[in-house]
């Protein structure tokens, strides 16, 4: 009696697992990456397959296998294309996970076909969205995919000159050794302040000046209050914000309520602390090409390239952007991450879209860069 139910078990897995197979074969769909239930890669003998088995090995991080399902046509180095997967030089992508993916065919032929995939990733700032275009061709009863050749940026050897301005802190303890707490703080003030409702909630935005002649580490703390003097909820503008401001720098930021309507609210106490701290203006980071055009789903993006002046390298570029209507109004902060490191004396694009309900009403912009650098932060 004791064997019985192991085998019977065994039986009724297999059955199962050969079901799940066949239907999805069936349906055209993706395998495994969906569902998280498979544990065969199928034969690529569609586009989608063959496609779905490269990403589903991306995503367990078989690279072997996923480097087998590239067309030998235009071969990679594979080190380049485990990097285009894990990132490289403590980029965002180097701390992130392919989570699931979504693919759209564009174009199908007996011998080509383009597929567009949208690749879900978890990230230590969290979840972000990648969409990529991908060509595969027919190698006799497989498909494969056409990956291209590696774009990324090789720098010379050079003298870079460093001419930036640079401000030390001589703290006067082990106590002081980030931030000055035994002086004056830096002069920084709320420059606007804009509160509305967004679809996930409440918002408070605005800009932040430092007025004074030494940087200063700012953070804006905004609360919520009823009509009887309470506190309904308190918030940080966290990462919407470039912290570190040198003098007479601005900065956007933005504050998040979820799940919180201003039909609630009664006033809005709004609290700006700033620190003395060690600064320096290198690295610089230019912002170039600005425009707001449509993706390919029609949506209003805020468009870039940034290109890095200095000789270090920027781990994880962030970029902040203001939007103004035409009185000068802050009508929002939006922000995003660029997933590549930033070599030096190179350039990268950057993308932030904007809200559907404000993209008409956007006639001109700020972008200020937040950067991220091993070794400075």
């Amino acid at each position: 009696m004791r064997l019985i139910l192991p085998i019977v078990l065994a039986a009724v897995t297999v059955v199962l697992i050969a079901v799940a197979l066949t239907s999805a074969n069936a349906t055209g769909k993706t395998v495994g990456i969906s569902a998280g239930s498979s544990f065969l890669t199928p034969k690529p003998t569609t586009p989608d397959q063959a496609l779905s088995n490269l990403l589903l090995n991306a995503k367990r991080r078989n690279w072997d296998e996923a480097f087998n399902s590239v067309s030998n046509a235009q071969s990679p180095n594979k080190k380049s294309f485990i990097q285009d997967w894990t990132g490289s030089y403590g980029s965002l992508r180097a701390f992130s996970a392919l989570e699931g993916y979504d693919i759209r065919p564009l174009h199908i032929t007996n011998d080509e076909a383009q597929m567009r995939v949208r690749l879900h990733w978890t990230t230590p700032v969290g979840p972000i969205e990648d969409v990529r275009d991908f060509r595969l061709a027919r190698e006799g009863e497989i498909w494969k995919t056409v990956w291209p050749k590696s774009d990324m940026p090789i720098v010379p050897s050079q003298v870079i000159p460093v001419t930036y301005l640079r401000w030390d802190l001589v703290s006067g303890g082990s106590d002081d050794e980030w931030g000055a707490k035994n002086i004056d703080a830096p002069r920084v003030r709320i420059v606007s302040m804009n509160p509305l409702d967004f679809a996930e909630g409440a918002v408070v935005l605005g800009e932040v000046v430092n007025e004074d002649t030494i940087p200063a580490f700012v953070n804006v703390t905004a609360t919520l209050v009823d009509g009887s003097g309470n506190a309904i909820d308190e918030e940080t503008s966290f990462d919407k914000i470039d912290h570190i401001l040198l003098p007479k720098q601005v900065t956007p930021y933005r504050i998040d309520f979820p799940k919180v309507k201003f039909k609630d609210v009664k006033n809005v106490r709004m609290n700006i602390k700033a620190t003395l701290v060690p600064a320096s203006a290198d690295p610089v980071i230019g912002v170039m090409n600005q425009k707001v055009d449509p993706d390919y789903q029609g949506k209003a993006v805020l468009r870039g390239d940034l290109f890095n002046e200095s000789g270090q390298t920027v781990n994880i570029p962030h970029v902040i952007a203001s939007l103004y209507d035409n009185n000068g109004k802050v009508l929002w902060v939006a922000d995003g991450y660029v997933e590549r490191a930033l070599l030096p004396q190179t350039s990268a694009p950057f993308s932030i879209e904007i809200p559907k309900n404000m993209a008409s009403k956007v006639q001109n912009f700020h972008v200020v860069v937040n950067q991220y650098s091993m070794g400075r932060n």
